[in-house]
């Protein structure tokens, strides 16, 4: 049987054993921080091998915790990425792979968002007692049936789209709202102290609910999408990288700020955090993010858009200064979570993560629970991983852009523990995993469906009558 079609709820003793075993003397369950990123790059800190970054604060996380150095996010662009996050699932399952007008991301003022019926990880992680916050860039719809607010989060203090979807000629868009809860409380946010801000407000959060277990979604908008990424004044010119650099190093500033944070209150020991990218860095004219040594950029299939830079750090609880070359995804923090804070993942859906706890800790015997990964670009499945190889599926029309650009596409292997860079196709010299993939990527259409092909499990996403963008202007 695939493991794409195991029981999530069907877990050994042992692995029920070492959950338990992972709370602390008091058996309280972990506060969890999930550090995001928006495009940033493999190669963009200095733990993943950046040089042109001064990252000192990521850095310690890495060498208190454990590097995953084949994590990857569920897709190459933001919206698709950020659902599968959220819910634990891959992107075409939930129907948040596209928009409702054929786009890769939702855009302001969107008639489509995350289904209410979803169950996020907030919502999983808030059935079980905990205070959730969402801080930062949300981008899974803006209508107040989608809000963060309405999927689990008590609270919500950011901009609900990219930061990049400021009005242009001819799109009808409102200025980039930034929103504490259900409100806008400024319009056009001020994106040079996003960053700045949403680390104060993070850091009262945690302030606040110290004594009981929390869950804090810290969403940066940096580098982010824009030609020029933003930065404060304090950091504005600092870095050797420009604007890019600026921005990648305020957002370690901001990781040392949570850390001192969680050392004051004496909540080091008793907290899970994860830091990562929601996606890769994407091409800009110069260069300026790094996905290095991966080959290719942000919102492709290849390695650097997909693949993406991963820290976790629990004090006595993950081994310091490891590194695991295990495949796991962003879908599997949903379910990690949950299982270590004693709930349980709901069992009238399918969830495509899978708990990498074992990874995590470190066990030597663990392996990745994933017996195939899915490229997905838009609609389109490009590509299968298994083990250690990635096939580039043989396509008639493969999108190569973020439009709908196609162009024939050969079968194309690749090894990716000897060349992550994706330059050596092996796929003549290797026909039988050729063949292999090709039967699990028949698994992912037959599922999750592929193009105009509907998967047996997929599920709808929500859709709300659209108010123009007039009205989503405050006053």
């Amino acid at each position: 049987m695939s493991q794409l079609q195991v029981p999530f709820l069907a877990m050994s003793l042992s692995v029920v054993l070492s959950i338990v075993g992972t709370r602390d003397g008091q058996g309280s369950p972990p506060n969890f921080i999930v550090i995001l990123c928006d495009n940033l790059g493999y190669g963009d800190v200095g733990c993943f091998g950046s040089t042109r970054h001064r990252t000192p604060n990521i850095d310690r996380l890495a060498a208190e915790g454990i590097r995953l150095t084949h994590f990857y996010s569920s897709s190459g662009v933001c919206t698709p990425s950020r659902a599968s996050l959220m819910t634990g699932c891959y992107p075409r399952r939930i129907n948040m792979h596209i928009d409702s007008e054929g786009g890769a991301v939702l855009r302001p003022v969107a008639s489509k968002g995350l289904h209410p019926n979803e169950v996020t990880v907030a919502e999983l992680l808030r059935a079980q007692g905990y205070a959730t916050a969402c801080i930062g860039k949300w981008h899974l719809g803006d209508q107040l049936a989608f809000l963060p607010t309405r999927q689990g989060f008590e609270t919500f203090y950011g901009i609900p789209y990219s930061d990049d979807m400021t009005p242009r000629p001819g799109r009808n868009w409102p200025p980039l709202p930034l929103m504490e809860n259900e409100l806008v409380v400024e319009a056009p946010a001020d994106r040079d102290t996003l960053t700045q801000r949403y680390t104060a407000r993070a850091i009262e959060f945690i302030d606040a609910n110290q004594d009981h277990p929390f869950f804090l979604f810290l969403a940066h908008a940096m580098p982010g999408s824009t030609a020029a990424p933003f930065s404060s004044e304090s950091f504005r010119g600092r870095s050797d990288n420009g604007p890019y650099g600026d921005a990648v190093e305020e957002l370690d500033w901001s990781t040392g700020e949570i850390l001192k944070a969680l050392n004051r209150l004496q909540l080091d020991q008793k907290t899970l955090i994860v830091w990562t990218s929601d996606n890769g860095a994407p091409r800009r004219d110069p260069p300026q993010g790094s996905n290095v040594p991966l080959g290719g950029w942000g919102y492709t299939t290849r390695e650097g858009g997909m693949r993406v830079p991963c820290v976790a750090r629990w004090p006595n609880k993950i081994p310091v200064g490891g590194s695991c070359d295990e495949l796991a995804t962003m879908m599997d923090l949903l379910p990690t979570f949950v299982r270590l804070a004693g709930g349980q993942l709901p069992s009238d859906r399918k969830i495509d993560g899978q708990d990498i706890w074992p990874l995590l800790r470190g066990d030597p015997e663990a392996r990745t629970p994933h017996e195939a990964f899915y490229y997905y670009h838009l609609d389109q499945l490009q590509a299968i991983r298994n083990g250690r190889w990635k096939l580039y599926l043989p396509l008639v029309g493969k999108r190569i852009n973020l439009g709908d650009q196609r162009r024939p596409s050969d079968a194309q292997l690749f090894d990716l523990h000897g060349d992550p860079g994706e330059t050596f196709n092996v796929a003549q010299q290797y026909p039988d995993v050729v063949n292999r993939l090709l039967m699990l990527a028949d698994i992912a259409r037959r599922e999750l469906g592929d193009g105009d092909q509907v998967g047996e499990h997929q599920r709808p996403a929500g859709h709300e009558p659209r108010p123009t963008a007039q009205e989503r202007i405050p006053e």
